[in-house]
């Protein structure tokens, strides 16, 4: 598993000026064609989203009062709330009106017919499945991974490729009040 601190990810600010974003993992790494990748942006102001034809995408609200998304014919808002993951195409031109000032998302992106993402909540132990690609973010309290890994706090995690040696470890809450997501990455092909 590879750990990451969001905060000592170097962030690349948006070419509308926007907001920035931290990448945590990319895979293939540093193509345009990833299969899947995984980033935590921070969004300063209103504005038009990205499009990425072919990826379909997963928002979650980690900090903030909330982002609302709207595509109009398609569907006209679509708010996110803290810790609840939304889906959508990235095909879709999307803007997104901030609820209450800047907010900081968990990005997860996958490559349509490569890829397929499921994130949810947790609160108990987790352990990756064979094969599988994924990220666990924190979100509140402390988790470890492995047996004797080291603790990790708010903004901190762990992702691994489906190359890794992943599902020999497991990654546990260690205090009452833990919370993460989990982005379970399945290849399709």
């Amino acid at each position: 598993m590879h750990h990451f601190d969001v905060e000592t990810l170097t962030p690349g600010r948006w070419r509308n000026g926007g907001g920035a974003t931290r990448e945590i993992a990319s895979r293939p790494v540093g193509t345009a064609g990833f299969g899947w990748r995984a980033s935590v942006a921070d969004i300063d102001r209103a504005g038009p989203f990205s499009v990425f034809p072919g990826v379909d995408r997963t928002l979650t609200l980690l900090a903030g009062e909330g982002v609302l998304l709207t595509c109009p014919g398609t569907f006209e808002r679509l708010p996110a709330r803290a810790g609840v993951p939304v889906e959508f195409s990235g095909d879709l031109t999307l803007s997104a009106e901030l609820s209450g000032g800047a907010c900081r998302v968990l990005n997860i992106m996958v490559r349509r017919g490569r890829w397929t993402a499921r994130v949810r909540r947790v609160t108990s132990r987790i352990a990756p499945p064979s094969g599988h690609a994924g990220l666990l973010y924190v979100m509140h309290g402390r988790w470890q991974p492995g047996e004797d890994g080291q603790a990790m706090a708010s903004g901190q995690g762990v992702w691994w490729s489906g190359d890794d040696d992943a599902p020999g470890e497991s990654v546990s809450p260690l205090s009452p009040d833990a919370e993460a997501l989990w982005a379970d990455l399945t290849p399709t092909g």
